[in-house]
């Protein structure tokens, strides 16, 4: 894993939470997307060298409906920005950690993601991230 690629957080109202964090970063988000696939709508900020994803569920059977239900605001994930994502998939497999997609799937942003199990990761959300160069 190379870096620290962006830390997600689950939000009730995306556009109520961009206000919050361009207030609070002392900058506006770049960039809003939304992923049909996960059901959610994305906002990101630039921080130095990483970024803050904001989640805004679209859907209410997504996964971050039913964490927001659970849960409430709040992180919801870290990901990590991987060269190979298969190779690291792979690797951590190995390693004993629980992979919640077993295939690489297309994620905000231009990325390929996978997430490994909060369970096995010390009831962290993992995200994996590698840059996806089949431009979509």
């Amino acid at each position: 894993m190379d870096k620290i690629e962006h830390i997600g957080i689950a939000v009730k109202n995306l556009d109520a939470s961009n206000k919050l964090y361009e207030k609070l970063l002392g900058k506006p988000h770049y960039k809003i997307e939304e992923v049909l696939s996960e059901g959610v709508k994305t906002s990101f900020f630039e921080v130095g060298p990483n970024k803050i994803e904001l989640l805004e569920a679209t859907k209410p059977d997504s996964p971050i409906a039913k964490f927001l239900e659970k849960k409430g605001e709040g992180i919801h994930h870290i990901a990590f920005a991987v060269d190979d994502i298969e190779k690291e998939m792979a690797r951590i497999e190995k390693e004993g950690f629980v992979l919640l997609n077993k295939i690489p799937k297309q994620g905000a942003d231009n990325k390929l993601v996978a997430f490994v199990h909060p369970k096995t990761a010390g009831g962290v959300l993992v995200e994996l991230c590698q840059e996806n160069n089949n431009k979509q």
